[in-house]
């Protein structure tokens, strides 16, 4: 069943009118008047809903019921994201989110190719948020992660949220997942650029509290390596089973 986020309350009973981004998609999946479609809001519950209409211009739908999936992972992973260039950010987040990310902070490193400021920045994490809703209609997520405002990485590091493990992803002094963590359940976790981390940068990270992890002998492109890390947790963590 198709699956559109709205950012509006939801209520069995409720009929709305769907925004223009929703209708165009409709168009696209060639769904009609009468089918039913699921709606999400991101407060964590799903709702299935009757299109009531659908022409050129306009859509409507009547909510019929209110369902609460248990699909988020137990494992919350806040995923500070050192922006990458090309589309490598745009599927990073695309892919961390149907892995069960809970928050999104891309900041700028010493070693990021790509350089943002003012409404540039606020253009660009504006995209990263629609990827990111586009990731939850996808992968049957309810609950929408939020993408911060774009920081610097000593800003990151001044405003970390509480968690019961830090870990940075690097070669030195870095040890397995395994032995970096015991069953955490709150985890903060820094990914670096093309380049990597610089060398002052690892210390300010290991400053603030951050434990340096692996991902066996290879060394991953970062694209790959926030993923798999990822995934890594949820495995040994979370809801990987």
């Amino acid at each position: 069943m198709p699956r559109f986020y709205v950012s509006a309350e939801l209520n069995p009973g409720l009929m709305l009118e769907l925004p223009d981004n929703v209708l165009r998609h409709l168009h696209v999946l060639r769904v009609k008047a009468g089918e039913e479609i699921t709606l999400f809001n991101g407060n964590g519950r799903a709702y299935a809903a009757r299109l009531t209409a659908l022409e050129k211009r306009r859509a409507a739908a009547l909510v019929l019921d209110e369902a609460a999936p248990a699909n988020e992972s137990p494992l919350r992973i806040t995923l500070i994201q050192a922006v990458s260039g090309g589309e490598r950010m745009d599927f990073t987040l695309q892919k961390s989110v149907e892995l069960g990310v809970a928050e999104i902070w891309p900041v700028l490193s010493e070693r990021s190719i790509v350089r943002l400021a003012g409404e540039r920045a606020d253009k660009r994490v504006a995209r990263w948020q629609e990827i990111v809703v586009s990731a939850c209609e996808q992968s049957g997520r309810n609950v929408v992660p939020q993408v911060r405002p774009l920081q610097s990485y000593c800003e990151a590091l001044a405003d970390l949220p509480a968690a019961d493990a830090r870990l940075l992803l690097g070669l030195n002094h870095a040890q397995s997942l395994q032995k970096a963590a015991a069953a955490p359940r709150n985890i903060t976790f820094m990914v670096g650029p093309e380049g990597g981390w610089t060398a002052a940068e690892e210390q300010q990270a290991f400053a603030a509290g951050f434990q340096a992890v692996k991902l066996g002998p290879r060394v991953l492109r970062t694209e790959t390596a926030a993923l798999a890390a990822i995934a890594a947790m949820q495995v040994l963590w979370g809801d990987f089973v």
